[in-house]
């Protein structure tokens, strides 16, 4: 086809403030980006940076009032509560640690939140979180990004509804090569802060791309998981966080896991991956390849889905942006998040009812689930690669 959709919906501009993001750090550019592509929301305030200087410099690139660049997160949020022109939402896009702190105080503020992942660095501080977003009725988003390419929309309605029949293994893997060496030694910022326990908490490799595996088989299939065994290996010398993972997964229900995470497999710059195998069908989608997945089904021919050219669901069609043969990406991916989530609290803030697809947006208690499963794959491998329950 070469229609692309007419509109992602109504476009109110919203407005919001980000903490992190400055000048040199990736993942905050990432998330202005995707949140500008569908223009449902301006930037008008930053803490952007430790470094006021960095957080001045980043503002005056970005076009903002000098006024409303602040030296830290808490002086932010303070005036902007009370700021005539006052942010609808707050965007965290800090290392792991400082998390919990900005977006506590986002909340007890009345701002709704959207925080990168992981949530928090431990369980109890995001089940904090996700209680009191809950109390005072705000939403809130954890940015698993991948969760938001349409494709993978179409494959969760299919094994929705039933059509692999009943889930019996799943296979996740995301390899990276980044680290295969002690890049953190040279000062890479990225490398420096995600291999450090004061910054990161307490694992590295399963924390950060880890858990994106948990949370998209947890999308995708809506399994449980009842109990998992994990090694986590340090293989850069003197590392003290993990850097290779695997991961055995027992479901309730019966069904059965495979996760490997890795930042040392030479070769693989950002290789996720996952297969899902029932008793009539399967489906597998790779990171790499998005817009495109592998679906067989027991006495028919392999086939493959094409974003764009072949029919999906409402849902996936409605987040298709451009035609088929032109890729959509992480950006588009983000966008999605971001378009979901702004639309649901514009809605939210004029009284309207949202609907299950308003709300198909990563939630504060999908980010408890993801702390969750970090933990107890410390908990087990600490323990000697033993099976504990989840």
């Amino acid at each position: 086809m070469i229609e692309g959709q007419e509109t992602l919906g109504k476009i109110t501009q919203l407005k919001y403030a980000m903490v992190g993001g400055g000048v040199g750090a990736f993942i905050g550019d990432v998330h202005r980006k995707a949140i500008a592509m569908d223009g449902k929301a301006r930037l008008v305030a930053g803490c952007f940076s430790q470094s006021y200087e960095n957080t001045l410099k980043t503002g005056e690139l970005l076009g903002l009032d000098k006024s409303r660049l602040y030296r830290n997160y808490e002086e932010m949020l303070r005036a902007e509560a009370v700021h005539p022109d006052r942010p609808d939402f707050i965007v965290i896009v800090t290392p792991n640690d400082t998390h919990y702190p900005i977006a506590r105080l986002a909340l007890d503020l009345g701002f709704a939140v959207v925080c990168d992942k992981p949530l928090a660095t431990s369980s109890k501080q995001a089940q904090e979180l996700a209680d009191l977003a809950r109390k005072k009725d705000l939403l809130f988003c954890v940015t698993y990004t991948y969760s938001g390419f349409p494709i993978i929309k179409h494959l969760r309605h299919l094994i929705a509804s039933g059509e692999l029949g009943q889930i019996r293994f799943v296979a996740g893997e995301y390899p990276q090569e980044w680290l295969a060496t002690l890049l953190e030694k040279t000062g890479q910022k990225q490398a420096a802060w995600r291999t450090d326990p004061a910054r990161a908490g307490i694992s590295n490799c399963v924390g950060d791309i880890g858990s994106h595996i948990e949370h998209m088989v947890s999308y995708l299939t809506g399994l449980e998981i009842e109990s998992l065994l994990a090694r986590l290996d340090h293989f850069g010398e003197g590392r003290p966080l993990d850097d290779n993972a695997s991961v055995m997964v027992n479901f309730k229900g019966g069904a059965r896991g495979l996760y490997w995470s890795s930042q040392i497999a030479i070769g693989h710059d950002n290789g996720f991956r996952v297969r899902i195998y029932g008793t009539k069908g399967s489906v597998e989608w790779y990171q790499e390849d998005p817009n495109h997945a592998r679906i067989a089904f027991l006495d028919k021919p392999v086939s493959y889905i094409s974003r764009g050219r072949d029919p999906m669901c409402p849902r996936a069609q409605a987040l298709s942006r451009i035609p088929s043969g032109h890729n959509e990406g992480y950006f588009e991916a983000f966008a999605n998040i971001y378009s979901t989530f702004i639309t649901a609290l514009d809605k939210k803030l004029r009284g309207e009812p949202l609907t299950v697809d308003d709300l198909d947006f990563p939630h504060a208690e999908e980010g408890v689930r993801g702390v969750r499963f970090i933990e107890k794959c410390v908990e087990s491998s600490s323990q000697g690669c033993v099976w504990v329950e989840f």
